[in-house]
């Protein structure tokens, strides 16, 4: 009987009470309720931020769209390159993009300032780092909107001069009249002075002669006109000026100004010296002779 006893107690030891595993039973559900409520609590209080969240992203990405198309209809009226629309586009996008994903993240309770922070130390030693290259982007954005010339201009910049044969981002290619590859940076070339010979489809060539001056101007004059006038590549419509110069050593300067196509301004300028010299011989338009004094010792040493 005291063996039973011993064993009895040993028991109650080991297994638990009916109490105790009722009071763990109703610890534990309360621990598992109050979990439940906790996390529908989180639920209902998240749930609105998310739906904002999910409004907000659905309505800015349709947004960001609308916005891409608009940029790009804006830029092809302003007939800008279809390169440079391109990444002008891409670029508007993508920078709306990450602005609303940064908004969105935000709004779910996502801390959004060390991300802005890290983003903007990129971007400032990316800068660093492609300093010159980022000046010849901007410098050829700035041409590409501007349009000082174009694709078939011929320019003279940068101590430089050439066809312009493309238009890229970063830099333009020339090609010289010695069929010289000229690659010259968007950078310095938007800051530098630029001339355009071809922008307004006329370029006006300079025919300097000499004539003697015992030759009758007017009808030199005259010459010179039906040379002009005869002549294919001369573009009639603009006038051409023809200016008398000074008298000078037996001799009278006359500057030739006619206006031609680009194209045609050397093979023009070869085509009017020959046409000119055989219309003087023709007309016996005599030529200046050079005119040289020699003193004797007398004259010599009387000076």
């Amino acid at each position: 009987m005291l063996y039973l006893l011993e064993v009895k107690s040993e028991l109650q030891k080991v297994i638990p009470s009916t109490e105790t595993i009722k009071n763990q039973i109703v610890e534990k559900e309360s621990k598992l309720t109050s979990y439940f409520e906790d996390t529908l609590s989180g639920i209902i209080h998240f749930t609105p931020k998310l739906i904002s969240a999910l409004l907000v992203l659905i309505i800015g990405m349709w947004l960001v769209k609308r916005i891409a198309i608009i940029t790009e209809k804006a830029m092809k009226r302003r007939d800008l390159e279809v390169s440079l629309r391109t990444f002008l586009k891409s670029l508007v996008s993508i920078g709306l993009k990450i602005i609303l994903i940064v908004t969105v993240a935000g709004m779910l309770g996502i801390g959004t300032a060390s991300f802005v922070t890290i983003l903007g130390a990129a971007g400032l030693a990316v800068g660093l780092a492609l300093q010159g290259s980022l000046s010849n982007f901007a410098g050829g954005v700035l041409i590409l909107i501007f349009k000082p010339f174009k694709v078939t201009d011929v320019i003279e910049a940068q101590g430089q001069s050439g066809e312009v044969r493309e238009i890229q981002i970063f830099n333009t290619i020339l090609l010289t009249v010695d069929n010289k590859t000229v690659i010259l940076p968007n950078g310095p070339l938007s800051n530098g002075t630029i001339i355009n010979i071809t922008r307004f489809g006329s370029l006006r060539i300079d025919i300097a002669i000499s004539i003697g001056n015992t030759n009758n101007i007017v009808s030199v004059k005259q010459i010179i006109t039906e040379v002009l006038n005869q002549n294919e590549k001369v573009i009639k419509e603009l006038d051409a000026g023809i200016f008398i110069g000074k008298n000078h050593d037996g001799a009278i300067n006359i500057n030739i100004k006619p206006y031609c196509l680009p194209a045609d301004a050397s093979a023009l300028s070869s085509e009017l010296y020959q046409e000119l010299t055989e219309a003087f011989i023709k007309h016996n338009v005599k030529i200046p002779l050079p005119q040289r004094r020699v003193l004797s010792a007398k004259e010599g040493f009387a000076d």
